[in-house]
This record gives C-alpha cells, structure tokens and sequence, in this order.
C-alpha cells in the first residue's frame, strides 16, 4: 500500500480528481433531478427546493463532474500502462487494433519451411487467434544439427513462424534469423532462433515449455506448436531412373532429383500433440500449406491423429497450392498434380476449398522452379486469385494471400 503513496507514481492525484469529480457529478444529477421533480409536481421536494430552483448550477456540477471523471480515467490508463508499452500509434488505436485482432477468426495452418512463416505474417494483420502446427522431420543444417546433439526437435520450422507471429516483426526477424559466421563447426551455421530455443529447451526442461517461454518473452500473437513431441524422420520412396530408391532423411529427398512415390516417417505409431488436436478441432478454419509438398505439409498428415482431428473439424480446410514448383520434389507439377497426391495422405472430400494462384509470369533461372500451371481438379472447388509477390515471383505474397483466406471466413 505505501508504495502507492509514494511521491512522484503520479496516480495520487488522478485518484483525488476522479474522486473529486464523481462528489460534483453526483450532487448535479441530485440537484437536476429535484428541478425536474419540482418542475413536474411529481413529488413533493421541499428539502431540495434551494437547490432544484438552481438548475444551471446543477448543470455546471454535471458538466465540471464528467470533465473531470474523464480526465482522470484517461490519464490513469495512460500511468498504468506507460511501463508496460511504447507506443507508436496512440492508445486508442493500439486498444482498438488489439481487441479486433482478439476476437478474430480462430485459423489453423499446418506446414512448415518459409511457407507457413510468410503466410503466418500477412494472417496477423487480421486476427491473433493464429496456431501454427509444424513438422518435426527437420534433420538438416542448424536444426538437425542441434537434434543430433541434443536430442531435442529440430527448432528451425519454429524459429521461423516464431519471427513470423513477433509484435516487431522486422527487428525481430534480423535476430532470430542472424546466422553465426566463421570456420569450423562451433557457432558456424547456426541461427540464433536455434540456440535461443535449444537454451530455453535447457532452463525449461522441456520442448513445450521452451515454446511457452518464448511466446512470453518474445510476446508473439498466437502460438507454434509442433505436430508430435516424439522425433521422427522421414523416408521416401523415390524413384531414380526407372529404379525404386528407398531415401532416409528428409534433407536427402530433394536431392535424388527422382519421382517420389510414397512418404512415411519412422517410427509410424507416434501421438500427437495434444494441444494441436485442440486448436485442429476449435478452429474456424484449417488451413493446410504453403510449402513443401513431401517434406512440410504430408508429414503432419502422417500423425493419424492429426489426420483424423482434421477429417473430424468443424471449421473449413482449405489447402492453399504453391505458386511455384520445387525442385527434386513437385517438378512440372500442376496444381491437380498436388492435390492428386495431397489426396493420397486425406481423404479429398475433406477439403472443402483449393486456393490457388491464376498469374502466371517467367520464373528467373536462379529460383530453379517453374510457374505451378493451374487446371482443372475434380470434385474440389478452386478459389482462383492473384497470389504472387511481384518482388519474389516464386512464393506468394503474405497479405494477398492472407486476405484471400480471410474473405473466405467472411
């Protein structure tokens, strides 16, 4: 209680002014209403009759009372929360934008990669309700290099929608995402997302916790979470010239530069997050992809439970197709072609929407992808929209896409 009273707070003052204000608006409205009783013959008043024959000065009383009570509301919000924010735009504004993205659509989007990260920054400007499922398979660079010494999931996917979902995005981004240079192995390679949340893995004792840890420093809008807490890796059968190559690891399948015909992650009988199956089974809509086909968006499919949280939802699912090819995995693929094999892993009468991109434009050599050609697919309406960033051609621009998925809630 004594630290209240201490000099200098600033919350004293607007106390007794609050205070002050409500004693002045309180007599008014008194004196006001004996005025008008008095006025009326409603009721004999003879014990307010000095005060019912002043209106005006009951008036003022009101007037000063509100002006006051106002006043110190504002200004006691404002000492409230001056430690706790530093505010760009005014308060009003930031109290508005938050409370609308708080009550936004609950969306869902399972994947992993660049993908679901780019997708995941143009859905904040809309709602905060956002959960990200992302895969574990990850066994390559940083990520699978922590996994293998430290036996924790990979935390690349992770770091990447984490940053996506960061209040201060842009500075948020360059950190998470600065990698460490020099020779040798030590730091060399590794993202500083990585070691931060292989650090709160540390403190936490936990994976889960170490995510939980990061939403509340970090104070990201929504949550990640991943699909299953058990490792798993993944397998493909690929096949490399006209031969049938079983492939281990999911940084190795890209690589046959084959055609793949089947996807699997080992161990197969793994459970799934809880949490996940939760946010699946609550969300307005579930939103599979963008990125990879084989190595992003199937291995989460793989989890049984997850498959079934997502046949069982009440919510749409819409699967949005890449606007590009990826090389040694959806080659020459039309947007049929990732459905068609989409389908293999969900039951196709359980996607209710395919949303993909209608603008076609010359891919640069360096992006080693072609233009994903649109036509038709059977059974499964296609939301057609111009989707791609003008910058990037090769990936979808974040707030087209993300105002695509909204106007399909609306």
């Amino acid at each position: 209680m004594k630290n209240w009273l201490a000099i200098g707070i600033g919350v004293k003052r607007w106390i007794l002014a609050l205070a002050a204000g409500s004693i002045l608006l309180g007599v008014g409205l008194v004196g006001l209403t004996a005025w008008l009783a008095n006025r009326f013959y409603l009721i004999p008043l003879s014990a307010f009759e000095t005060l019912a024959s002043r209106w005006a000065i009951c008036a003022a009383l009101i007037l000063i009372g509100v002006v006051a009570c106002t006043l110190s509301v504002i200004n006691l919000i404002r000492v409230f929360l001056s430690p706790f924010s530093e505010l760009d735009k005014s308060f009003a504004v930031e109290l508005l934008n938050h409370r609308k993205k708080e009550v936004g659509p609950k969306i869902v989007a399972i994947g992993g990669g660049t993908g679901l990260s780019n997708l995941l920054r143009g859905l904040v400007q809309y709602t905060s309700n956002i959960t990200a499922i992302v895969t574990v398979a990850d066994d390559g660079g940083s990520s699978g290099r922590l996994r293998r010494e430290f036996g924790m999931l990979p935390p690349g996917d992770f770091r990447n929608n984490i940053a996506a979902l960061s209040r201060d995005e842009t500075l948020m981004t360059q950190l998470l995402q600065y990698r460490f240079g020099g020779a040798g192995e030590g730091l060399s390679g590794h993202a500083f997302g990585n070691l931060l949340i292989t650090a709160l893995v540390g403190l936490t004792g936990s994976f889960e916790d170490a995510l939980l840890a990061t939403k509340r420093v970090l104070s990201i809008r929504g949550q990640v979470l991943p699909s299953t807490l058990t490792p798993v890796t993944l397998t493909a059968d690929v096949e490399v010239d006209g031969k049938l190559k079983k492939v281990i690891g999911e940084s190795a399948i890209s690589h046959e530069n084959g055609i793949i015909r089947k996807i699997e992650i080992e161990p197969q009988t793994v459970r799934a997050y809880p949490a996940a199956i939760q946010a699946i089974l609550a969300a307005d809509i579930v939103v599979l992809g963008p990125g990879s086909l084989f190595t992003s968006i199937i291995p989460n499919l793989l989890i049984k439970d997850i498959s079934r949280a997502i046949e069982s939802r009440r919510g749409k699912v819409v699967y949005v197709c890449n606007v590009s090819s990826q090389a040694g995995e959806t080659d020459n693929y039309s947007v049929s072609d990732h459905v068609s094999r989409l389908s293999e892993y969900i039951a196709a009468e359980k996607i209710d929407l395919v949303v993909a991109n209608n603008r076609l434009v010359s891919l640069p050599p360096a992006s080693q992808s072609q233009p994903v050609r649109l036509d038709h697919v059977s059974n499964i309406k296609v939301l057609e929209a111009d989707l791609i960033d003008d910058e990037k051609p090769w990936r979808h621009d974040c707030h087209k896409l993300a105002a695509t998925i909204v106007s399909i809630l609306q």
